[in-house]
């Protein structure tokens, strides 16, 4: 036997240590990275070795996983559409105004709030639409405006959303949109993928189905942004303003709230 065979031969004490030494290492090794590691994780759930294996690997344990029962929450079941904007009813102010009785409490006499619920004057009819028929479906939660919007008819709620935007809207105070404003309404944040507030609730633009928004309680703009950042207001369908607020700062929600209901406010239109 050569000089080389003897040195991996099993009958070396070196060699048979050095073959232990690694085996003990690769086992302690397997022990740390596949069970003692994820262990600490407090969403750490043991599935078998060979779950901890893909893990570690960064690989799926399953490649044919059954998802059916996974399918993500549907925001809306509004399908929003053009005819949604137009009044072909006279009647229908008329049958809107008699129904909206119901709603000065919060909304006010002419659809300017004096408390913290949202103006309705001059509301863009489809808005109206689909937030009265997401109550309905429970996609949009309150309870008190759910309450009311489950005994509306399809046509009560057109009635109602064409008496509202028959309404003179809430800003009145001049509009100048300059350096002045917010960067957020102004030219958005182009980094977190977050469009100018003013291309989608009105001042250069208006998205079809998107509020106007100028004139608002502030307290109520600061609520909604606040809810679509935490996910407990969803009801917006492509998940756009929760994707907007969720990178949204506590200054950004409260200066990007505060210019809006100002409009109103700097008129002396709040409160009445």
């Amino acid at each position: 036997m050569d000089r080389h065979a003897r040195v991996f031969s099993w009958s070396n004490r070196g060699f048979r240590w050095s073959v232990v030494s690694l085996v003990l290492l690769t086992v302690v090794s397997l022990l740390v990275g596949f069970v003692w590691l994820p262990s600490v994780h407090p969403d750490f759930t043991a599935q078998g070795l060979w779950a901890a294996i893909c893990r570690a690997a960064g690989v799926p344990s399953r490649w044919y996983e059954d998802t059916s029962a996974q399918q993500p929450a549907v925001a809306s079941h509004v399908v929003l559409e053009r005819n949604m904007a137009r009044v072909t009813d006279a009647g229908s102010v008329g049958r809107g105004a008699t129904l909206a009785l119901n709603c000065t409490m919060c909304h006010g006499a002419q659809g300017m709030s004096t408390s913290n619920a949202p103006n309705l004057a001059g509301q863009y009819p489809e808005v109206i639409i689909k937030q009265l028929m997401d109550y309905q479906s429970g996609k949009r939660v309150h309870a008190l405006m759910q309450g009311l919007a489950a005994p509306l008819s399809e046509e009560n709620i057109r009635d109602l959303a064409a008496y509202y935007a028959s309404l003179p809207k809430a800003r009145t105070a001049p509009t100048f949109y300059d350096e002045s404003l917010p960067a957020l309404v102004r030219v958005g944040a182009p980094l977190r993928n977050i469009a100018p507030c003013i291309s989608c609730h009105g001042g250069v633009d208006q998205k079809f189905g998107a509020p106007w928004i100028e004139g608002m309680p502030k307290d109520y703009l600061v609520g909604q942004l606040h809810a679509f950042r935490t996910g407990a207001r969803g009801n917006d369908v492509q998940g756009q303003m929760r994707a907007v607020a969720r990178t949204m700062t506590d200054q950004e929600i409260q200066e990007v709230s505060e210019f809006y209901a100002r409009k109103a406010a700097a008129a002396g239109v709040q409160g009445h």
